[in-house]
């Protein structure tokens, strides 16, 4: 058994996902499996994740049986995960070399089931980096993620295999903020989700991506309020301010 699956949906993603691959293979920390979901891409990702598993055979390519990033997250621990711990990177995103070390010794307390660190987010090159997350020293609130989510991205995040399958995992049926629906679920289950402060993961961003689909980032947002509020949240004026923020 693998201490660590790392799951990487991918759709289309043959200008990033070598630099991605070779971001884990460079890890201080050897005991790890890649699971590459393929969501039906049609440009060489396929072809680049498998010459990347024949240099290093903990690198995997399955398909995705169902549709969207959601989906291919939930298969990918479902039916091919086989490590106890579940790390989450997006095909454009990549790692630092400690960050799997730095979640080994997190995880070493068994009162944690999922842990992020610090995220620095570029366009070209992690070196241009300039805006980075801040980790907040406590345990995670549903009010923390609907203020200044400090997760910031799935790429960001590590959990208990146990707690991903209890948590129910994605709701396939959202196109935007599906992770921070499911942390809220997460979180208000019950399971404790810590940060370190340490810079573990470099976060791509996509002018073209959801991100700027403001219309649809509200909607998510407004779905996950609904949520926390039947768990006896209310999101506060505050909130709210630094979230539109």
């Amino acid at each position: 058994m693998s201490d660590f699956s790392i799951i990487i949906p991918c759709f289309n993603a043959e200008a990033t996902i070598v630099d991605t691959l070779a971001s884990i293979s460079a890890q201080t920390h050897l005991n790890w499996e890649v699971i590459c979901v393929d969501d039906g891409s049609t440009d060489a990702t396929a072809m680049l994740i498998t010459t990347a598993g024949q240099q290093d055979p903990r690198i995997r390519l399955v398909r995705n049986p169902g549709k969207g990033t959601s989906d291919a997250r939930n298969a990918g621990v479902r039916d091919h995960a086989n490590g106890r711990l579940i790390v989450f990177c997006d095909a454009a995103d990549m790692w630092l070399p400690n960050k799997l070390a730095e979640l080994s010794k997190c995880f070493a307390d068994q009162s944690v089931d999922g842990c992020f660190g610090q995220a620095g987010f570029f366009q070209d090159s992690p070196v241009d980096a300039t805006i980075f997350s801040t980790v907040i020293a406590e345990d995670m609130t549903v009010e923390m993620l609907l203020s200044e989510n400090p997760v910031c991205t799935m790429s960001n995040l590590a959990i208990r295999n146990s707690a991903f399958v209890a948590s129910g995992g994605f709701d396939s049926r959202l196109v935007d903020n599906e992770g921070l629906e499911w942390l809220t679920r997460l979180v208000n289950g019950g399971a404790r989700v810590i940060g370190l402060v340490s810079l573990q993961t470099w976060c791509r961003t996509n002018t073209d991506g959801l991100s700027t689909d403001l219309s649809a980032m509200q909607s998510g947002r407004d779905q996950n309020i609904h949520i926390a509020s039947r768990f006896g949240v209310r999101v506060a004026l505050a909130a709210h301010a630094v979230h539109h923020r």
